[in-house]
């Protein structure tokens, strides 16, 4: 009797079924984008396809040990996945895992926005160097892992002494994800555009250059020889910025939540941009 004899029957409750564990292997991938749950999900993939091609072509030994070793994963995945776990059932805990509150993303954004323009211009009248880079879509994870995690509120208080020269972590990037200071003394990897070096561009902005022609983070670049404050995006680097209210309305044209708001200011962002070339991908990444 051919497969294709047995009557299907499709029901509203197998379609709720698709749906639902449609929906739940989405927010499963948003939980774990941008961190090193990906690469370990990609690690399981493939030795389920061996384990499928083992399978298929009778390799015995082979499949066995594939079992054995996946039975062994499996039982580890909950200490593996602990961090991702323990943020995914926060969300759930406060109803924000599947209903996203668009006006407490804005008041998240803005507050972030507030306090990196007042510590970076308070940053610059101490010429003290500092690099703040702001977290979107592009998960920063590998990047964190090169520092110092800290997993710490985001506060002005909390900028300034990282980036104190007394400070053992004031030398690298403070990477903030919402109103959360994920790490500090982070290893940008530094841009090879040659109009950058040319221009004599210091190594805070080639790292800030860097990091934006490979993800969509927003980096605050304070420089320590000029006191500058400028904004890098998109590969880009803006011209000086001199005031800290025109600091904000920059980042509120680059960051993502507000991004209603931008096309307000997309003239601002547009002109302050200077023109620098991405780098080839084909370049050999630097860090600093």
């Amino acid at each position: 009797m051919s497969w294709l004899a047995i009557p299907i029957r499709f029901t509203a409750v197998d379609a709720i079924d698709i749906l639902a564990t449609s929906v739940l292997t989405y927010y499963l991938l948003l939980l774990i984008r941008g961190t090193r749950a990906v690469q370990i999900m990609l690690g399981l993939f493939v030795l389920v396809v061996i384990l499928a091609v083992s399978n298929l072509l009778h390799l015995l030994v082979l499949a066995t040990v594939m079992q054995y070793l996946l039975l062994g994963t499996a039982v580890g995945l909950p200490i593996v996945f602990q961090p991702e776990l323990r943020r995914g059932l926060e969300q759930l805990g406060r109803g924000r895992l599947f209903v996203r509150d668009r006006r407490a993303e804005d008041e998240i954004a803005a507050e972030q926005i507030r306090i990196v323009a007042h510590g970076g211009f308070a940053l610059a009248r101490q010429r003290i160097g500092a690099l703040i880079v702001i977290e979107q879509q592009t998960g920063l994870r590998e990047y964190v892992e090169s520092g110092t995690a800290l997993d710490a509120r985001l506060s002005l208080e909390l900028m300034l002494a990282i980036f104190n020269k007394t400070s053992p972590l004031h030398d690298g990037a403070v990477i903030v994800r919402d109103l959360i200071v994920e790490g500090a003394g982070c290893f940008l990897p530094l841009s090879d555009n040659r109009l950058s070096v040319d221009r004599h561009i210091g190594t805070r902005h080639r790292a800030a250059v860097g990091l934006t022609e490979q993800t969509d983070a927003v980096v605050v670049v304070v420089s320590e020889e000029s006191g500058l404050v400028s904004v890098a995006r998109a590969g880009r680097l803006s011209v000086p910025i001199d005031d800290e209210d025109r600091l904000r309305r920059v980042l509120a044209a680059c960051i993502r939540p507000t991004r209603r708001r931008a096309q307000a200011d997309g003239g601002i962002l547009a002109n302050l941009l200077t023109r620098v070339p991405r780098a080839q991908p084909s370049q050999e990444q630097l860090r600093t």
